[in-house]
C-alpha cells in the first residue's frame, strides 16, 4: 500500500492565525494506491484535551475544502468537550463543523475514527458521519457518569456508559471496533473501495477472476431442511459474491439484519439481508433503523442494492409498539421507496406480510425480484392463517388445512403470476442471475419529482 501526503488547500478558508499554523498537521489530502481523500484531525489542544475555537476552525476549513474538491473524508476525532475558559466560542465553532458535515452529507463519503474520548457537544459530530469506527479504548457520551448519577441515581462507569463495546452492541454508532487508528484507517479504506469519491460518480470497478457464470449449488445447501431452522445468511452472501468477500457493518447491533458490501462481477453492491440466527430474522426497531440508514447511504452515493429476504414479519410486543414500531418500521419502507439506485432482491425462504412489503418488494420500487423455489410469499405462515380462518376446526382438521395452505400459497409461483416476483431461479444459478440483473440495470436513471426535500419518519 502506497501512501503519499500532499498539502491541503484548507488554509484558504477564513480561519484565525492559530488555525492557520495548525492546518498542515490537522487537515491533509492523502493518496493511497491512487485514491485521494482528505484526512482531518479534530483533537483538543488543551492539556485536558478540550477543543478551542481554533481547533474547530481547522476542521471546518478542511471539510469545506473536501466538499468543494469532491474528496471523501476520513475524520479522526479525540475531543473531551470544549474549553469552557473560552466561553461560548468553541461551542459555536464545533456547530459550524456540524453544518459543514450536513452540507457534505450525500455529496462525499464522511467516515470517522474515534480515538480517545469524544464527549459532550462534539459527540454529535459522530452521529452526522456516515460510518464511524472506534478504537478499543475510546468512548463517547453526551452526559457523563457523574451527571447520570446526579439526575437518575444510577452509578455507571464511563466505559459501560459510552465505551466502544457499548456503541458497537447497544447504540449502533460504531460500525466496528479496532485496535488502533492505523487499523481503523485500513478498515475505512476498504469501505471506501466500494464507494465513489462523490455523488456525481459511480463506485469503482475492480476486475475479478471469479467467473460470473460460476455455479452456486452450495448456496441452497446452506438452508436447513426444517422450515423453522436457522442459518447464517452471510454464508449465502459468501457463496455468491466475488471470491466470497463480504465486508459487514454494525455486525453486533441489530444482528437480525445484516448490512455490508460485496462485489458481483467486479461491481460494488450494498447488501441488506435478514439474519435468521437472531430473532428468526424478524424486524424490530433497531433493525428498521439499521436497514434504513444503510439503504439511504447506498442510495446517496450510487451503490446498487441486493436484498436477501427471509423473515416472518415484524417482531410483536407491547414494548415495541409503545416505543414506536409503526413509526420506526416505516423508516425502512421509506428508505427503499425513495431509493433510485438499481435494486435487486432475492427471496430465500419466508417473506410474510408487512415485512414482505418493506424488504424492497416490487411494489416499493424494486427493479428485479428473484426467488428460490423454497420461497414462501404470503400474508402469514400456514399455522397462523388456519388459526384465523378456521378457528372452530378440530386439531386433525387444522393439520389437514395447514398442509393444504402450504401447498397452495407458500410457494413463489402465485406471487410470480401476480408480477411480484420477476423469476423463480435455480439456486445454482444465483450468482449469474444476480450479476445479469445488475448488468441490465447499469444504465438505470430515475429522477424523483422535484420538491424541497422529503420528510422521513424519524
Amino acid at each position: 500500500m502506497t501512501l503519499i501526503e500532499t498539502e491541503t488547500t484548507a488554509s484558504k478558508a477564513p480561519v484565525d492565525l492559530q488555525s492557520a499554523v495548525n492546518v498542515r498537521s490537522a487537515a491533509r489530502v492523502v493518496v493511497v494506491d491512487g485514491r485521494r481523500f482528505a484526512r482531518l484531525t479534530l483533537q483538543g489542544s488543551r492539556p485536558d484535551n478540550t477543543l478551542t475555537q481554533a481547533d474547530c476552525g481547522v476542521v471546518e476549513a478542511g471539510l469545506r475544502m473536501a466538499r468543494e474538491q469532491r474528496l471523501p473524508v476520513i475524520f479522526i476525532i479525540n475531543a473531551a468537550g470544549v474549553d469552557v475558559a473560552e466561553g461560548l466560542a468553541p461551542s459555536v465553532a464545533w456547530s459550524r463543523i456540524a453544518r459543514e458535515m450536513v452540507r457534505s452529507s450525500g455529496v462525499i463519503p464522511l467516515l470517522a475514527i474515534v480515538d480517545g474520548a469524544v464527549l459532550s457537544g462534539p459527540a454529535f459530530l459522530l452521529g452526522l458521519a456516515d460510518i464511524v469506527v472506534f478504537t478499543a479504548n475510546s468512548s463517547s457520551y453526551l452526559s457523563g457518569p457523574r451527571m447520570v448519577r446526579g439526575f437518575t441515581g444510577t452509578t455507571i462507569s464511563g466505559e459501560e456508559l459510552g465505551g466502544a463495546g457499548s456503541h458497537q452492541r447497544s447504540s449502533g454508532l460504531a460500525a466496528a471496533v479496532v485496535e488502533s487508528v492505523e487499523e481503523g484507517e485500513l478498515y475505512l479504506l476498504e469501505i471506501l473501495s466500494f464507494l465513489p469519491d462523490h455523488v456525481d460518480q459511480i463506485p469503482p470497478f475492480l476486475p475479478t477472476h471469479d467467473p460470473v457464470e460460476r455455479p452456486t449449488p452450495e448456496a441452497a445447501e446452506i438452508l436447513p431442511v426444517t422450515p423453522t431452522g436457522s442459518y447464517d445468511v452471510r454464508h449465502v452472501v459468501a457463496a455468491i459474491a466475488d471470491h466470497g468477500d463480504f465486508v459487514e457493518l454494525r455486525a453486533q447491533w441489530a444482528p437480525n439484519l445484516v448490512t455490508g458490501f460485496a462485489r458481483f462481477g467486479g461491481f460494488s453492491v450494498g447488501i441488506v439481508a435478514n439474519q435468521t440466527q437472531s430473532m428468526a430474522g424478524s424486524i424490530d426497531i433497531a433493525a428498521s433503523q439499521k436497514g434504513a440508514r444503510f439503504v439511504g447511504f447506498c442510495d446517496s452515493l450510487n451503490v446498487p442494492l441486493l436484498t436477501l429476504v427471509d423473515t416472518s414479519g415484524f417482531l410483536p410486543g407491547k414494548d415495541l409498539e409503545w416505543r414506536g414500531m409503526i413509526r420506526h418500521g416505516a423508516q425502512l419502507a421509506f428508505a427503499y421507496a425513495r431509493a433510485t439506485i438499481p435494486r435487486v432482491g432475492l427471496i430465500l425462504r419466508k417473506s410474510y406480510g408487512g415485512a414482505y412489503i418493506v424488504m424492497d418488494s416490487v411494489n416499493m420500487g424494486n427493479d428485479v425480484m428473484l426467488a428460490w423455489p423454497s420461497a414462501e410469499v404470503a400474508v402469514m405462515g400456514a399455522k397462523g392463517a388456519v388459526e384465523i380462518l378456521y378457528r372452530q376446526a378440530d386439531e386433525e382438521e387444522k393439520l389437514r388445512l395447514v398442509a393444504e395452505y402450504e401447498a397452495t400459497y407458500l410457494t413463489p409461483y402465485p406471487a410470480a403470476e401476480r408480477g411480484s416476483i420477476s423469476a423463480v431461479i435455480d439456486p445454482a444459478a444465483t450468482r449469474s442471475e444476480v450479476v445479469s440483473a445488475f448488468s441490465m440495470l447499469a444504465s438505470k436513471r430515475e429522477q424523483l419529482r422535484d420538491r424541497r426535500h422529503d420528510n422521513i419518519p424519524l
